[in-house]
């Protein structure tokens, strides 16, 4: 059986894949906002042991659909490991006809052209970029590790390797003076980025983290919901990425959204003034989380 290292994070489009833990931890685990794996040190697990738990599983039952290789930067790993992980995983599952992973932009940068379009060519159909905002003050103060061009690179080159982008973006990380100005430029460079998806969670402060702490002590002020939803809007607004899948139904958001842009817009417009004028209902406070 398997014996996961805990917590195990996953997009909440992956919740019926199976999970491959090829790493622990997150490579960068240097962000202010991020709580997720501040209590693992980075490494990556013995191949062997990755393999076994992939043919123990398909031993066990082999119909996934989906995997998901973890943890928080499996992109990090040795190229040929991991090409080496994604054959298993394809000839051990037979109806598997999606697998993604985490990357990380430095993680990202690292690799050549070369060894992600191997990685896409194995098999790898999909990765979460961690794009967070397009605001380069933003990337710095947050410790994200890559500015705004290197970020947007990391996006591209997934991209023109041919691996289906999603990316994610967190409303409200400028807080209330920046909220307007955050929105326009993160849709500037999801714009140029062009992915498959995206996804538009809400910044919620983790105590322990630097932002967290910094917001629990009035230091930095979280938009409320009202102010969030105003910043999502104007974020829809200013998206231009035809076809792209818009969703913002994580549990830290107000209003769950979901559409195609431009072809919803007017749609999700709509749904969020109606929200801000109380005609929409929004979540609690109480009933929102991570």
């Amino acid at each position: 059986m398997i014996e996961y290292d805990e917590p195990v994070y996953r997009p909440p489009g992956e919740w019926r894949s199976f999970l491959v833990q090829a790493t622990i931890g997150c490579s960068h685990n240097g962000c202010t906002f991020c709580g997720m794996y501040k209590g693992k040190k980075f490494r990556v697990r013995p191949l062997e042991d990755i393999l076994w738990d992939i043919r123990e599983t398909a031993a066990f039952y082999n119909q996934f659909e989906k995997v998901f290789i973890c943890d928080g930067d499996a992109i990090a790993m040795d190229t040929e490991d991991l090409l080496t992980i994604i054959r298993e995983i394809k000839r051990d599952f037979p109806k598997c006809r999606l697998i993604s992973t985490y990357a990380g932009p430095k993680s990202t940068l690292r690799k050549t052209p070369e060894e992600l379009k191997a990685l896409q060519e194995a098999g790898l159909g999909r990765a979460y970029l961690g794009v967070e905002t397009g605001m380069d003050a933003l990337l710095k103060s947050t410790n994200k590790g890559v500015d705004r061009a290197q970020m947007l690179e990391a996006g591209l080159r997934l991209r023109n390797a041919g691996i289906d982008l999603w990316s994610i973006i967190l409303i409200g990380l400028g807080g209330k003076p920046l909220s307007m100005e955050n929105a326009r430029e993160t849709a500037g460079i999801i714009n140029a980025m062009q992915p498959g998806h995206l996804s538009a969670m809400n910044y919620t402060p983790v105590r322990g983290t630097k932002l967290g702490d910094q917001a629990l002590r009035g230091e930095f002020q979280v938009l409320d919901a009202r102010e969030s939803l105003l910043e999502t809007a104007e974020l829809i607004r200013n998206l231009r990425v035809e076809g792209m899948h818009f969703t913002s139904d994580h549990a830290s958001n107000y209003l769950p959204l979901k559409g195609t842009l431009s072809e919803d817009r007017d749609k999700l417009l709509t749904l969020i003034q109606g929200a801000v004028e109380g005609t929409v209902s929004i979540r609690s406070e109480g009933s929102r989380g991570l």
